[in-house]
């Protein structure tokens, strides 16, 4: 099927999935459980063949230009992967975007959302695939990678292709002006408006996430307008790979040039990235992953609009709660998920030197500090479901940040090793939790990414919200949480997360955690930290993305 085709066949989901942006509910297009029931008998065994059938092999994908291939990926839990990529070069790609530019403009904003939905249908109808790649690439478990990496990745990325369709018709396409003249006809006018790219994208994608924090750079610049090259990481090239295969054959087979969308792997050390965003025809770059790389970014791609997702001081303030045995659960679990390996994950937990009040009576802050590691204990104390809430260390860098925080003094709780009863050489670790004075600011405003956080002595709960404020706003962070039965705490807190550019959630102690969000209602980033440029998604994360160029004529 042709574009205009293509947007017909998916026009009832596109209106659907436009109004969902809009009354911000609940409301997913894609199936998060990986049941029978859903996707059907064969799709999960489908899947598996699937992915096995690519190990040990060259990846079977056309990329422009290629010069030899590069297998780069370990699985962290041990299975051994072998793929092959064409390893890219940076300006052969380039000038492929340009060349597919042109036609890729002349599909309009309706024909490029028709075939980016088909491409999520197809990307969702592979998710078994997709599964066992985001889960030995990334270390997550397979549960975990079916839903973030799988359908809630697809939910971000259709939520993008929303906002991008929304904002690219908002303008008629075709008007018609007339001004009235004294005495005579009036004079008038045809005009029509046409949505143009602003130019080569680049998505740059991390290792942890590479499909969740991918999908929304990638359709958002599709839809208005931009041929897109594919950077991932080099230790998890698999997810990105499979996502551009089916890219281009919908683009093949909607009539269009496939180098719309390519894949650039690389070699670690090539510095393939660097050298894309700098090139004076890329003119858009998202990315994800270090504070380091990405304020390079925001500093050098000048030429370009860059959008980035960095990590931050994710913060707990806790004030009091009348469910401590929720909180404790809560928390404990947010701490675990993936070994701490999302960029949402509270890192600073900020606890009066008082201590707080709960429905079990005063606990002091060591108290608290106790009753966490226990929680964490409870949760984690059969393996298989620890393994199954943890994962696998995604990569030596994590391992070594809990090592070196593991030998700080004041570890209340220490991290331990868990055996995957499925997977005997994977790497997987409980999460470190050390209590720390306010006065170690060296310690906790230094980011640790992975399954570490600290327990933050304060003077007060007042003393808490203004050292949460000024780290935040120096530091960055994606996520924030306040526990309090007080109003005015919580009123307190509000406004200091205002001040301080970042999400607040409040007295969680049930089956929602701080560090997840849902598509096409909570908003992920914000922009107005260091630790992001941008929010997921709203209209700032489309609208530099393109231009509206109007031509006219006598009628």
């Amino acid at each position: 099927m042709n574009p205009a085709e293509l947007y017909e066949t998916h026009r009832d989901l596109l209106a659907r999935a436009v109004e969902a942006t809009v009354a911000r509910d609940y409301w997913s297009a894609f199936p998060e459980s990986p049941s029978k029931s859903v996707y059907g008998e064969e799709a999960a065994p489908a899947g598996e063949r699937a992915f096995t059938a690519l190990l040990g092999k060259p990846f079977p994908i056309d990329v422009p230009g290629a010069t030899g291939t590069v297998s780069t990926e370990r699985s962290p839990y041990g299975l051994e992967l072998a793929v092959s990529y064409p390893r890219a070069d940076p300006l052969a790609l380039i000038a492929a975007a340009r060349a597919a530019a042109p036609g890729w403009r002349a599909a309009g904003p309706e024909g490029r959302a028709g075939v980016a939905a088909e491409i999520l249908r197809r990307i969702n109808a592979a998710s078994f695939e997709m599964a066992h790649a985001v889960q030995h690439t990334t270390g997550q478990a397979f549960v975990m990678a079916f839903q973030a990496g799988g359908a809630h990745a697809q939910d971000r990325g259709l939520e993008a292709v929303a906002y991008a369709l929304a904002a690219t018709t908002r303008l008629p396409a075709r008007s018609s002006w007339a001004k009235p003249q004294r005495g005579g006809d009036p004079l008038t006018l045809e005009k029509t408006a046409t949505v143009v790219g602003r130019g080569v994208s680049v998505v740059i994608g991390c290792t942890t996430f590479p499909t969740w924090n991918s999908y929304p750079g990638l359709f958002a610049s599709l839809v208005t307008g931009n041929p897109v090259i594919v950077k991932p990481h080099p230790g998890a090239v698999l997810p990105l790979a499979i996502t551009v295969r089916i890219c281009r054959e919908v683009l093949a087979e909607a009539g269009l040039n496939p180098d719309v969308v390519t894949l650039a792997a690389e070699e670690p050390g090539d510095g393939i990235a660097a050298t894309l965003a700098t090139h004076p025809d890329v003119r858009i770059v998202d990315f994800t992953g270090s504070s380091e790389f990405g304020d390079w970014l925001e500093a050098n791609a000048r030429q370009a609009v860059v959008y980035t997702e960095k990590a931050g001081l994710n913060t707990v303030i806790v004030d009091s709660t009348a469910d401590y045995r929720g909180l404790l659960r809560n928390l404990a679990f947010s701490l675990s998920l993936y070994s701490g390996q999302m960029c949402t994950t509270p890192q600073n937990i900020l606890v009066s030197r008082d201590g707080i009040d709960t429905d079990a009576g005063r606990r002091s802050a060591a108290e608290f500090g106790a009753d966490l590691a226990a929680a964490l204990d409870e949760l984690l104390g059969d393996p298989a479901r620890a393994a199954g809430t943890l994962g696998a260390i995604v990569n030596d860098g994590v391992l070594s940040r809990v090592t070196e925080a593991s030998g700080l003094p004041g570890v209340i709780h220490p991290s331990a090793v868990v055996a995957d009863p499925a997977f005997a050489t994977a790497l997987i670790r409980t999460p470190v939790v050390a209590a720390v004075d306010v006065a170690d600011e060296k310690v906790y405003t230094r980011e640790w990414f992975g399954p570490v956080s600290f327990l933050i002595t304060t003077e007060s709960t007042a003393d808490s919200l203004r050292i949460f404020t000024e780290t935040v706003r120096a530091h960055g962070a994606l996520s924030a949480l306040v526990h309090s039965t007080s109003h005015s705490v919580i009123a307190d807190a509000r406004e200091a997360a205002l001040d301080a550019g970042v999400h607040l959630s409040e007295n969680l102690t049930g089956g929602v955690f701080v560090n997840q969000t849902a598509a096409f209602s909570d908003l992920h980033g914000t922009g107005a930290n260091p630790a992001a440029t941008a929010a997921l998604t709203d209209d700032w994360f489309v609208a530099g993305r393109f231009f509206t160029l109007q031509s006219r004529r006598h009628s």
